[in-house]
């Protein structure tokens, strides 16, 4: 068998590194949750990025498409579609109607 020092491309070199990166998740008081994720919110980060503002480490500057998430299961879509009318299979147009509904929510 035969080996190659050939080096990785650089974009899959930085995939490695963040591949070898740990999640590590901290079971704190409520207060101290909340006031992170308050504080993220107000700034226009995630809460580990807020985490690595607080303990002076980089924060990658990557732009992140501003989104939300929820998971639906078949049954969840069920209830939805009743809920607009629909077909529990008409998943795009529910997830429209969710959207819709999200935004009126966000107009109150």
């Amino acid at each position: 068998m035969m080996t190659t020092d050939r080096k990785l491309p650089e974009k899959w070199a930085k995939s490695a590194k963040a591949a070898k990166a740990v999640q590590v998740a901290f079971d704190m008081d409520e207060k101290v949750q909340y006031s992170i994720r308050k504080s993220a919110l107000d700034e226009g980060i995630s809460p580990s990025d807020q985490i690595r503002h607080i303990l002076d480490l980089p924060v990658t500057r990557k732009p992140k498409r501003p989104r939300l998430t929820v998971s639906l299961s078949a049954e969840d879509y069920e209830q939805l579609g009743q809920r607009y009318g629909l077909a529990a299979e008409q998943q795009l147009e529910i997830k429209r109607r969710v959207m819709e509904e999200l935004a009126a929510f966000s107009n109150k």
